[in-house]
């Protein structure tokens, strides 16, 4: 048995945060978006650009691409965690995924304006690597953290994420900025070096959890079926379980809603600060930096929120500033507005993430042995709301011509979760009204 609260273990569980998140936000957020905008909007048609011979707007098919990429997560994730729980090795599954993120980053060095397809690829590639990491990394929690200890040891991990990801994003900031300190004339290679470093970052870091996680714990003797089938049948024992826990059957919905704008807003703000607002590079790698340093002290401050007023009270009220945020974005032209709002959003940002994940921990049963079934439905549920939050917004673009209008739909999201979420709290209430009369 795994000793939970252990400080040397939970480091290095967090040290995964730190390795992958230069990903989310280099590759997602800030240098791949600008390059990508800048080398597609300079090609004479505009904002189309074509793949294998098919036309989109060139934003529309990044977010295909990422909703294509975590569909295919969606379908393999029942069968890897099952897999990873008969034989106790979702570390293997982490390393794995860990390795094809950080190639196709490097990968993404050769990316260029004659090279469309080869870089929307690895793109796809990188995005998968990222997400199927983090579903074996999120089942980790219960393990390493006792029920009390769960929302710190959340908090903490996205802070390691917070502060590694803005110390590369430094370094790139300044190949970006100031190519001619390196003596760098092409101008795209700064942003291509930025790639390669992610990946070289992203493999280097991970070696620390590599070497101290467990590698899982064999259960064999839940599994009566091949692995394939028994993926899919092991997720809908765990949907028949949820559907017995009050609370959690409740959760997930309000979670697969608010999830739909939270994730999409993460991967298309630096591109809606491009397109909308005509921002250049430097402007918007500042935004996003911000976004990581603010969300740092978010996380934190969430998790501490929480302790005082419940994860579901606090969630609510993340969840309201959000619709205000889609509201605000909506009406934003100038760049001053835009970086209040990026203020907000690194306030918010890290607080939903971790708050999300260790709400949904602390609602599962302590001590089960398959935690990477439970976080293969949690990450399901999350991937398929990115999958739905990313095609509409993309879909809403190419109808409109406006990726504003994508905002107002994302906020028609948030209001559903935040609906849900109420209804959350009152059953919440009632089991504690019944628990306290039980006691009596």
């Amino acid at each position: 048995m795994q000793e939970k609260n252990n400080p040397k273990t939970i480091r290095a569980w967090a040290m995964f945060d730190w390795a992958n998140s230069a990903y989310n936000l280099v590759i997602t957020t800030t240098v791949f978006p600008a390059y990508y905008v800048a080398i597609t909007e300079n090609a004479n048609n505009g904002n189309q650009v074509s793949f294998f011979g098919h036309s989109f707007i060139n934003t529309a098919l990044t977010n295909y691409a990422l909703a294509a990429a975590y569909m295919i997560m969606v379908l393999l994730l029942p069968i890897l965690s099952s897999i990873a729980d008969y034989r106790g090795n979702k570390k293997v599954f982490m390393q794995f995924f860990t390795l094809l993120g950080s190639v196709a980053c490097c990968g993404l060095f050769f990316f260029n304006a004659e090279r469309i397809e080869w870089g929307v690829i690895c793109f796809a590639l990188a995005a998968i690597g990222y997400s199927g990491g983090f579903v074996f990394y999120n089942s980790y929690l219960p393990e390493i953290a006792t029920l009390d200890m769960q929302d710190k040891v959340s908090a903490k991990g996205f802070t390691y994420g917070y502060i590694g990801s803005v110390l590369l994003q430094l370094i790139c900031f300044a190949f970006v900025l100031k190519p001619e300190i390196f003596g760098i004339t092409d101008k795209a290679l700064p942003a291509q070096l930025s790639f390669l470093l992610v990946g070289l970052w992203w493999i280097g870091f991970a070696a620390i959890p590599f070497s101290v996680l467990p590698k899982g714990s064999p259960n064999a003797q839940t599994h009566q079926h091949n692995i394939i089938k028994g993926g899919f049948i092991e997720l809908g024992k765990v949907w028949v379980k949820i559907k017995s826990m009050p609370l959690l059957k409740r959760y997930l919905p309000s979670f697969f809603f608010y999830s739909m704008g939270v994730q999409t807003i993460m991967l298309v703000a630096t591109a809606f600060a491009a397109k909308e607002l005509h921002m250049k590079t430097p402007e918007l790698i500042a935004i996003i930096l911000i976004i990581q340093i603010v969300a740092i002290g978010g996380a934190t401050l969430m998790s501490r929120l929480s302790d005082k007023y419940g994860n579901v009270r606090v969630l609510i009220f993340v969840v309201f500033m959000w619709i205000g945020i889609c509201i605000a974005a909506y009406f934003t032209t100038t760049s001053t507005q835009f970086y209040i709002i990026a203020v907000i959003v690194g306030l918010v940002m890290g607080g939903i993430q971790s708050l999300s994940r260790s709400t949904y921990s602390k609602f599962l049963p302590q001590n089960i042995p398959d935690t990477a079934s439970f976080f293969s439905f949690y990450d399901v549920t999350e991937k398929l709301a990115l999958v739905g939050g990313l095609f509409s917004f993309g879909l809403i673009e190419e109808l409109t011509g406006s990726m504003r209008n994508s905002t107002l739909v994302l906020g028609l999201f948030f209001v559903v979760g935040l609906i849900l979420l109420f209804s959350l709290l009152r059953t919440e209430q009632k089991l504690q009204k019944n628990s306290e009369f039980s006691a009596l």
